[in-house]
């Protein structure tokens, strides 16, 4: 970094900036031996969190991050940890997301919002079905912990498609999100419901954390998460609004945990643009990856923030008609090196035991050896799948040099 005339700002170049997220995600140390829980526990520190998604073409999001980073590992290992009630805990965080459960108390200002909001509410859901509310309470108190599909009955059969939701499944989100209901673990990736004060330890429920100290902590966490952001960037990683957000990095500057810096290009209409520091960030002078990125992973989530970082345009396109689709389904962004290089559409066809490329697309200058190295991570891909060959469909500007490499 270099001092900039005349202020008390440092710059940092665009390379560099990348190279320093990427080193805040955990990317460019290759770990040697056996990925277990304890290293799986250490990423999800470093992160803060995994987000849940539930589309499974290629596998569940919350999955990736851990393989992107650290390579193959068993995925039971990931399930005893994130579905363990005493270590972790689901809530409202980016999106739906697993994290660790000391950081619960560090929410509940949010869970406070979400019962306000919805007494302010005149039409919210709750008003006209605090019965349904009443009897949930007490199923869960006489028989919990318990998964939608069990409490159930006659009376709240589903409705609509598969993803229509019953009043029992209404009713416990609502709570889940009021802070009444927590996660205690899931089976067979079905979400277990219990009361706060049947699964959180005595310490926890007692916790209160003033709406500004949790605030401070979240942003003190996505700073370390990003390494270096805008204040746009750290509301977006727990999904605060930019006036707390602001506070929280003007006191977090203050007591010297972040340095506000310029990124050349980062501003607009290609200007310089302020963004912080987080002063523990390492500045690697190269960062040596190659992975593909879910869809929902923090180095890709906010689009405005990997087309900063990177000159990507992102878009997911699963629920966009296939017509209209450019790119494909399930889309995963190619990272070589420290370069966002490619992107492809990938399916884990489990019948047949192969990895298909739905489509291979190159970036724009993307090197010469692109095909070669994404050819290396999907084998390794396809093996931590269990699936013994990769399928290249004949789609996109990389598939053909994918097939050959392959």
């Amino acid at each position: 970094m270099r001092g900039s005339v005349g202020a008390m700002v440092n710059q940092v170049s665009p390379a560099l900036a990348r190279r320093i997220a990427l080193a805040a995600q955990g990317f460019g140390r290759t770990p040697g031996g056996t990925t277990g829980i304890r290293r799986l526990d250490a990423l999800i520190a470093r992160l803060g969190l995994l987000q849940i998604d539930s589309v499974n073409v290629f596998e569940r999001s919350h999955y990736l991050p851990a393989f992107s980073r650290l390579g193959a590992y068993d995925k039971a290992q990931l399930d005893r940890l994130t579905y363990d009630p005493t270590r972790y805990t689901e809530y409202w965080a980016h999106e739906a997301s697993f994290l660790p459960l000391r950081a619960r108390p560090l929410f509940q200002w949010r869970m406070q919002d979400f019962r306000e909001r919805a007494a302010a509410t005149d039409d919210h859901w709750s008003h006209a079905n605090t019965s349904m509310l009443d009897w949930l309470r007490a199923e869960l108190a006489a028989n919990g912990p318990l998964p939608a599909s069990a409490i159930e009955h006659d009376a709240n059969k589903r409705r609509g498609p598969w993803w229509g939701w019953s009043d029992v499944k209404t009713g416990l989100e609502v709570l889940f999100r009021w802070g009444e209901v927590v996660s205690a673990g899931r089976s067979r990736f079905e979400r277990v419901y219990a009361l706060a004060e049947q699964v959180l330890p005595a310490e926890l429920l007692g916790v209160e954390v003033p709406r500004a100290d949790a605030h401070r902590e979240l942003v003190a966490q996505a700073a370390r998460a990003h390494g270096i952001a805008t204040v746009k960037d750290l509301a977006d990683y727990f999904r605060l609004k930019t006036a707390p957000t602001l506070a929280a990095v003007h006191e977090l500057e203050e007591r010297g945990d972040l340095v506000p810096v310029e990124v050349p290009g980062w501003g607009r209409n290609g200007a310089a643009g302020r963004a912080w520091l987080h002063a523990e960030a390492r500045l690697p002078r190269r960062i040596d990856a190659a992975a593909v990125l879910s869809p929902f992973d923090p180095v890709v989530w906010e689009r405005a923030r990997a087309e900063r970082l990177f000159g990507f345009r992102y878009r997911i396109e699963i629920y966009t008609p296939a017509p209209q689709r450019v790119y494909g389904y399930y889309v995963l962004p190619v990272l070589v090196g420290d370069e966002l290089v490619g992107r492809v559409d990938l399916k884990s066809d489990r019948q047949a035991g192969v990895l298909r490329v739905q489509a291979a697309w190159a970036e724009p200058g993307a090197p010469a050896h692109t095909a070669e190295v994404l050819a290396g991570v999907l084998r390794r891909t396809a093996d931590w799948q269990g699936l013994s060959d990769v399928v290249v469909a004949p789609r996109g500007t990389l598939a053909e040099g994918l097939a050959a490499a392959l």
